[in-house]
């Protein structure tokens, strides 16, 4: 199956918002997986610099070639991620997608994943949709969007530089 924002809206992804100008309240606090998407019209430009924080004392930014390298043309799929409960059970899509947000934006971030959707100009404008799973099928859920747009494309989405896997395989 390919992998897009219609295949996405079809198996039961919702919000579809611009990162620049998203209402974190309104994205559940639930468990899940998440993507995010290039506008239409969107055509993508590196940035020099990244805009997102430092992690460990280890800046995000890379070279316009390392970044070209990642891009997938034809792909509205940039990233998918997934966002657990965490050990409190306190996490869930919208602290995940706001530390994301937040990672764009300079702060450093717990985590290190997407960090190449920071290094491109008019980030604000990328759309992020979501889907709420229970825990036990996370790993599953992001194992096979990533698996499918492998599938398709012959490669991971741009910004994501780890295929996740499903537990004990």
């Amino acid at each position: 199956m390919p992998i897009n924002r219609q295949t996405l809206k079809q198996d039961g992804f919702t919000g579809f918002r611009p990162l620049g100008d998203l209402d974190i309240n309104r994205i559940p606090q639930k468990p899940g997986i998440f993507a995010v998407l290039q506008p239409e019209g969107f055509r993508h430009q590196f940035l020099a610099k990244s805009t997102a924080g430092i992690f460990k004392k280890k800046d995000p930014t890379l070279t316009a070639k390392a970044l070209a390298a990642e891009w997938v043309d034809g792909a509205d799929v940039l990233y998918v991620g997934k966002a657990g409960p965490g050990s409190k059970g306190n996490r869930g899509l919208r602290r995940q997608i706001q530390e994301f947000v937040d990672f764009g934006i300079g702060n450093p971030p717990g985590h290190w994943d997407g960090r190449l959707i920071w290094q491109l100009a008019a980030a604000g404008s990328l759309v992020v949709a979501w889907k709420e799973l229970p825990v036990e099928q996370l790993h599953a859920a992001e194992a096979g969007h990533h698996a499918a747009f492998v599938d398709q494309y012959g490669r991971l989405p741009y910004a994501n530089l780890v295929q996740a896997r499903v537990k004990g395989s």
